[in-house]
Formats: C-alpha cells, sequence, structure tokens
C-alpha cells in the first residue's frame, strides 16, 4: 500500500506536532510486544492471538477464535455486550496482525524491536498497523469495565497484507455468530483522517500453454509468449481506455480506474519456441467500475486467444485464475460512521484513497465502515518504519472520546 502519497500532502491536512520529550503512551508496553511477534505474512500469527486470547480472559471476556483453514493462522473477535447483554449492532474496530517482510530492507535497528527517538517508534509495523492494535489493547480494560449503550467489538485479521484474506474468510463467520457490527472503524494508518473511499483491487493471473518446439521449425509448435503478448496488449488498451474515458472521480490522486501487467514468465532457451507464459495483472477500479464486469470481459479475450491457439493445436489453451479480489468502499462522508468518527476528534472529510482495505468487507456486511488511524500510509513497508508518538496520543484520546460516547 505504500504507493499512495503521504497523508500530509493531501487537502485539509491536519499537522500534528510532538509536544513529548519521552513518549507518554499508555499504549507502548502492549505496541512493544506486539512488535516483538514476527507476524509476517508467511509466518504464523498465533503466538500474538493468544497473547490476545489470555488478555481478553483476564478481562472476563469470552473471545472467539476464527481459524484459518490450514489453522496455522487465526482471527479472533472480542465483543464486550451492552448494558443489556447484548452482542449484535454496535460498533468494531478492526485491524490486521500480519506486517510485510523485512527482507532485502536495510534497516538500522533491529525490526522486532520498538526502538524510540526524535519523537517516533520504530519497528515492523508499528505503523501499518501493531499501532493501532495497541492503542486498542491498551482501552479494551476501560470499554470491558464500563456499562455500553450498545455493543463494542475488536477484530484482529490474518494475511491482510495477502489480499485480506483473513477479514475475507472472518465476514462470512461474523453473521451466523450473531456479531454483525453497525459501525466499523479500520484503523489503517491515515493521520487520523476519515477516509469513506477507496478503490477495489483485482490480482488475475492467467496461463498459456503452447506446444514448445525448436526454433527452426516455429510452425511446429505454439509459441505462449507471442499468444500472451496479445493478452498484454488487449489489457494495455482496456488501461488506456480508462485514463481516456473515465469514469473520474477527482477526490482520488489517480482519478480513474488503474491497470498494470506486473509479472510476466516463459520460456526455457533462446532456441526453443515457449511452450508456456504466465502473466498477471492488477487493477483498482473506482466504485462505478464493477471488478467481476472486468474480469468476465478479460476472460472472453482470453477464450478467444486461446481457441486460436488451440486451432494450432488442440493441447495449446489459456487458463483464466482470480487470485485477490478486494471490494471498494465508498461510504457516505455524512454518514453515521463518518459522523461517529467526527465526535470522537477523527477529521472528516478525509482523502479517497488509493490503495485498498479490510473495509470494504465489512461494509459488505451492511455495516457503516471507514478508515481511520494514526501514522501515515508513507511510513507503511519501508525499512526503518516509523509512527509519531503524537499520532498514538492522538489516536489514545480518539478511544477516549469513543469510550465516552458509549456510556452516555
Amino acid at each position: 500500500m505504500s504507493e499512495s502519497p503521504s497523508f500530509a500532502e493531501q487537502p485539509g491536512h491536519r499537522q500534528l506536532t510532538d509536544s513529548f520529550a519521552e513518549p507518554k503512551l499508555r499504549c507502548l508496553d502492549w505496541i512493544r510486544r506486539l512488535v516483538s511477534y514476527d507476524t509476517t505474512s508467511r509466518n504464523s500469527n498465533l503466538e500474538l492471538i493468544t497473547a490476545v486470547v489470555t488478555e481478553c480472559e483476564r478481562l472476563g471476556l469470552t473471545p472467539r477464535i476464527f481459524p484459518a483453514p490450514a489453522q496455522e493462522k487465526a482471527n479472533v473477535v472480542v465483543t464486550v455486550p451492552d448494558r443489556y447483554g447484548r452482542t449484535d449492532g454496535g460498533v468494531m474496530v478492526s485491524g490486521h496482525t500480519d506486517t510485510v517482510p523485512v527482507d532485502g530492507q536495510a534497516w538500522s535497528c533491529d525490526p522486532f524491536t520498538v526502538r524510540v527517538a526524535d519523537g517516533r517508534l520504530y519497528g515492523r509495523g508499528v505503523c501499518d498497523m501493531k499501532g493501532y492494535i495497541g492503542v486498542v489493547l491498551e482501552a479494551l480494560p476501560r470499554f470491558a469495565a464500563a456499562s455500553l449503550n450498545e455493543p463494542f467489538h475488536v477484530a484482529l485479521t490474518y494475511d491482510e497484507e495477502l489480499a485480506c484474506l483473513g477479514a475475507e474468510h472472518l465476514v462470512t463467520q461474523l453473521p451466523g455468530a450473531g456479531l454483525v457490527p453497525r459501525v466499523v472503524f479500520v484503523g489503517e494508518p491515515t493521520r487520523m483522517q476519515v477516509v469513506t473511499a477507496h478503490k477495489s483491487m483485482s490480482v488475475v493471473q492467467v496461463r498459456f500453454r503452447g506446444v514448445p518446439a525448436h526454433s527452426s521449425l516455429p510452425s511446429a509448435g505454439v509459441n505462449a509468449i507471442e499468444h500472451a503478448a496479445e493478452l498484454v496488449l488487449y489489457l494495455r488498451g482496456l488501461a488506456d481506455a480508462w485514463v481516456r474515458n473515465g469514469p473520474f472521480d477527482d477526490a482520488y490522486v489517480v482519478p480513474h480506474t488503474t491497470l498494470s501487467v506486473n509479472m510476466l514468465a516463459g520460456g526455457t532457451a533462446r532456441n526453443i519456441v515457449p511452450g508456456e507464459c504466465l502473466i498477471t495483472f492488477e487493477f483498482r477500479s473506482l466504485p462505478e467500475i464493477s471488478p467481476e464486469v472486468v474480469i468476465s470481459e478479460v476472460k472472453a479475450e482470453a477464450a478467444r486467444i486461446g481457441a486460436r491457439m488451440n486451432h494450432e493445436h488442440p493441447d495449446a489453451d489459456v487458463e483464466v485464475e482470480v487470485l485477490a479480489m478486494v471490494p471498494a468502499l465508498d461510504s457516505d462522508p455524512r454518514g453515521v460512521a463518518a459522523e461517529y468518527a467526527r465526535g470522537c476528534g477523527g477529521v472528516v472529510p478525509g482523502p479517497k484513497v488509493t490503495y485498498g482495505t479490510e473495509a470494504g468487507l465489512f461494509a459488505g456486511l451492511g455495516a457503516d465502515a471507514v478508515v481511520c488511524g494514526p501514522g501515515d500510509i508513507a511510513q507503511a513497508h519501508t525499512p526503518d518504519e516509523w509512527i509519531e508518538v503524537s499520532q498514538l496520543a492522538a489516536c489514545e484520546e480518539f478511544f477516549d472520546a469513543l469510550l465516552h460516547r458509549m456510556t452516555q
């Protein structure tokens, strides 16, 4: 997600100055603990989840664990019922427990040990998004002890960095568990601005199976790379059409749907007609563009190319696989979630953003979902990832205000 420009560059950005010579954060111990777990997406997150479950049980709460299909990871949801014992509806705050790798990055400190310097915390995930989770967990005992006017839920997910796989599973399970929230705050770094809209994100892989042959007899084979190039040109045409014709929304930094072919692999030797080629492309669409329609059109074009390949040789074909689909978010900036956030200190309106989050999945449940959290997306995924102490302090104040509102 780090391709998005800094929120400090967005119109209406509220500058937050750091007045802390030393960190005066209630959440600091939790953040240190969370960062110490290497929850890179390729790893299990169960050690972190166990720590959260232990804390919830200490508070007399009953967390619900939703294991991943392979059981090596899990989502967890903990609910503080309202004063009447109800658990459905209410407010959910959500964060993902996984982080991107540190491999190949030039860190000046241990990525899994929080370093405090110059009004910042440094460490993998402090910005995206263990800082936010630390604030939530530090506040949880006060919510657990309060008489709430509606339920309060904390949802922690796995594999957000792998196309929101954990949240995708979780949203199918919440209705059966009686835990569908009314409002959802996803705490991705927005500098505490309230983001009500982002693009969808779809990743598609297309495999071309040709027939290898000696390059001196190309007509004896079916060239998978050349046929893949036909689809690449078609995809470039789609992207160019969106640039020229829209639809457009100037509230986004990139005001139209985008598409790029990001991976291409094929061929075994310079003197062999390639028998296979694999391309992977991604597109990020405005809410007005249906990802399903785009994928259907691409599949139809791939089928036409596949038919020509099959005419050359019966063993040749094309296979299209959708690897990920993260829905767009398009919430009402005057809706209940945005107004709720405004009342707790969130900056409204925030910008529309080009990256994806789990908020679109929660919105699919019928919840009013927005994105609002501490830190700047420009620091996410970077070596020496950092977050300002002042941003975490603002987030602590947000949760203080949220608790006050939920006990009135």
